[in-house]
């Protein structure tokens, strides 16, 4: 699979990363023993970048993916984590005090002395434009408790803020064929400062894998069945922030347009994954994997041809007609 460097950092990561948000919580039920085989799958497969949280399953994903690493310590993979909401996301405890403490409890989970990289997990704007935020992250990295930082945010507007500072080396935000804001000033600018970008939440929650409909049933510990109206967290987390029965009729143009321009030895999903990673700016896209067989899927995305003019105008048509007045003005 193809590797791109890492912001400044001089890492080289694969362009189909993991995300392990579904392995701790929030996705339904998944074993360890699920949970470790999707790891060993996408390692197989390529995939030499993985993101946790220690928010998922309170901090499960961390474990899990730090007993993979402890058991590949030679392979040269890049785990990155996330912390700030272990407490109420306001300013004041976005604080040296709280860091430390977040992060000492994540070196445990991951079993590492410094970690790769830490995210501010989604934290409110006042924390990104504040000058003491970096302040306290360039300390941490001058003592060895991470080697880098970066900021995974909700909106546009935050991953510029981000972008201009100068010891950001990454930016996380939504991006996919539902999602396409991104495009116009996120990642011109995070090229220009070399600030690695990596795109979540590619599939749209799953909706761009084209297997859903209206009739489809959520377990009760999904968050697809319990944050479609942005109750436990913002909304855009979950199918991208668009209406359910929007997006699956959505979806059925986008596995129709899939089928026409790129014939049937590409599924929806690797279309989707494909999409996202051969945007300019971005360095790793990081779908989620409940199974082997997605895991190894989803990595196949990495292979995927530059995809036609004909796909990526259909990509844009479909957002002009189905998304943007209501998802550009929001995030």
């Amino acid at each position: 699979m193809q590797q791109r460097t890492f912001g400044r950092t001089g890492r080289d990561v694969s362009v189909v990363g993991l995300g392990t948000w579904q392995l701790g919580a929030d996705w339904g039920d998944v074993s360890e023993a699920d949970a470790r085989a999707v790891l060993e799958a996408s390692a197989e497969a390529g995939v030499t970048f993985y993101d946790t949280a220690d928010v998922y399953g309170d901090g499960r994903s961390e474990q899990i993916v730090g007993r993979f690493l402890a058991d590949h310590a030679d392979a040269g993979f890049t785990a990155v984590t996330k912390m700030g909401r272990r407490m109420e996301q306001v300013p004041a405890n976005y604080v040296m005090a709280n860091f430390r403490a977040w992060l000492d409890r994540s070196r445990r989970n991951l079993g590492v002395d410094t970690i790769d990289l830490v995210q501010l997990h989604c934290p409110p704007s006042e924390v990104i434009d504040d000058d003491a935020t970096y302040d306290a992250l360039d300390e941490l990295v001058a003592d060895g408790v991470i080697a880098a930082y970066g900021v995974s945010v909700e909106t546009c507007a935050q991953a510029l803020s981000a972008i201009r500072r100068p010891g950001v080396q990454s930016v996380q935000i939504i991006l996919n064929a539902f999602r396409l804001k991104p495009l116009d000033e996120v990642l011109p600018a995070a090229v220009a400062a070399e600030v690695g970008i990596i795109a979540r939440v590619p599939l749209a929650s799953g909706l761009l894998s084209g297997r859903y409909d209206e009739t489809t049933v959520f377990a009760a510990d999904d968050h697809r069945n319990y944050n479609r109206d942005g109750s436990s967290f913002d909304v855009g987390e979950t199918f991208s922030g668009v209406d359910y029965r929007t997006g699956v009729a959505a979806a059925q143009e986008f596995t129709a347009l899939v089928r026409a321009t790129l014939g049937p030895d590409v599924t929806p999903a690797q279309a989707a994954i494909a999409w996202c990673w051969q945007q300019p700016g971005v360095t790793t896209v990081i779908p989620g994997a409940r199974s082997t067989a997605q895991a190894a899927a989803n990595a196949a995305a990495g292979l995927v041809d530059p995809l036609p003019d004909a796909f990526l105008d259909g990509v844009r048509a479909i957002y002009d007609r189905d998304f943007r007045e209501a998802i550009h003005p929001r995030w």
